[in-house]
Order: C-alpha cells, then sequence, then structure tokens
C-alpha cells in the first residue's frame, strides 16, 4: 500500500517514513503544508498521515482543500492538541481518524491498516480466495495450511489484489499504490513479479488463482 506522511518535525517524518517502509508500505513525505498537498492532489494514496502544525499551510487547510477537490484518501491526523473542539474540527473537516502525540507507532500502523481495510470494504484482517489465506495484519499467506513465503513486492502485490479479490486491477493501478514517487520500475516489473508470485501459488495440482484479463488487468478470484 502507498501512503503520503506529512510532518514538518524530521525526526518523527523519518521515523515514520522509516517504520511503514518496514512493514512493506511505499512511503512518499512532505515537510510543510504546501508540498504536503502537492502531493496530495497529484498522486493517489491509500491513507495519508497528516500532522496539525504546518509552516506554509497549516494541517486541518490543507485536508478541507484536498476533500474539496475530490480526493478521497483517509487521513489520520497527528497533532499534539487533545482538546475535544480539536478533535471534533478534524473529523468535520474530512479526517477518517486522530492520534494525539506522543504516540505508539504500533498504534498508528494498526490504525493506518484498518482505514485502508475499511476503504475496500474489507471487515476482516484476514482475506479468504478459496484454499487462499492472507493475514492483512501478520502479513501472511497460507495456501490451506502451508505458509507461502514471500518477497515484499510479492506481497504487495496480493495484498492489492486480495484487497479488491474478485475485481480487475490493472496494471498502472498496482504500480500505483506500489511504488513511491521517486521510483523508477521498469515497464515490465510487475509482470515479472506477477509471473513469481504465480509460481509460489500456482502449483501444477492447484487451481489457478491470480488470472490475466486481456487488456484490462489482473483479477485474484476462483472463478475461471
Amino acid at each position: 500500500m502507498r501512503l503520503l506522511v506529512i510532518e514538518d518535525y524530521e525526526p518523527i517524518r523519518s521515523a515514520l517514513v522509516q517504520g511503514f517502509t518496514e512493514e512493506g508500505f511505499a512511503v512518499d513525505s512532505a515537510e510543510d503544508g504546501k508540498e504536503g498537498l502537492w502531493y496530495a492532489l497529484d498522486e493517489a494514496y491509500d491513507a495519508i498521515v497528516l500532522d496539525l502544525m504546518l509552516p506554509g499551510l497549516d494541517g486541518l487547510s490543507l485536508l478541507r482543500k484536498i476533500r474539496s477537490e475530490g480526493k478521497h484518501s483517509p487521513v489520520i491526523i497527528l497533532t499534539a492538541k487533545d482538546q475535544v473542539p480539536d478533535r471534533v474540527d478534524g473529523l468535520n473537516d474530512g479526517a477518517d481518524d486522530y492520534v494525539v502525540k506522543p504516540f505508539a507507532f504500533e498504534e498508528l500502523l494498526a490504525r493506518v491498516k484498518a482505514l485502508i481495510r475499511r476503504r475496500y470494504h474489507v471487515s476482516s484482517s484476514a482475506v479468504r480466495v478459496g484454499p487462499l489465506s492472507i493475514d492483512l495484519t501478520a502479513r501472511k499467506v497460507l495456501y490451506e495450511d502451508q505458509e507461502i513465503r514471500l518477497t515484499q513486492m510479492e506481497y504487495g502485490i496480493l495484498e492489492v489484489l486480495a484487497l479488491r479479490s474478485g475485481h480487475v486491477v490493472s496494471r498502472t493501478d498496482l504500480s500505483d499504490h506500489l511504488y513511491g514517487f521517486d521510483a523508477e520500475p521498469n515497464s515490465n516489473a510487475i509482470d515479472v513479479h506477477i509471473a513469481q508470485l504465480r509460481q509460489k501459488l500456482e502449483c501444477p495440482d492447484r487451481p489457478r488463482l491470480i488470472h490475466t484479463r486481456r487488456g484490462m488487468g489482473y483479477q485474484l478470484t476462483e472463478e475461471p
């Protein structure tokens, strides 16, 4: 999944980028409100982590602008303000959740994952497609009772497909969710990772679960 972190305090911003990257997210970051607004309007994100006290453009103004432009990425606010009116203002302006500083990264991570599941209408932390089970919290994949070891990119592709199981996901959409702004993947990178993923999931005695829909993209489903 792809995240945008907008935080002006460099130690927190760096720690968040590192923490989310280690958890398998593609992460872009901005250090002020104007830069953050440019990213938020120009790119597609599965979630945005937004500080309120930003130079250039404050967090609530940024939030109102992206909502007025029709951007629906879930937004979780980070702030040192813990008064009820402050939280109410943020939620009324379009925020989806609110975390008060100081905070534990593990809690923020859990809240971000919950927002992403909610965005894709996935009620459980585990997605099942036939004999395949994807634990979105533990980042663990089981085929029946056998664990399948995947690389970070292979898991990332499978996670995007699992959150939209039954729906076709284009190569462009996969790339948008898996690579940060500065990444320059090869033109066939998605196809290569899909092929490697299939080798691990689809042995000769197993049914195909990742289907190529010609001219459209890929679909995770039991259907032929």
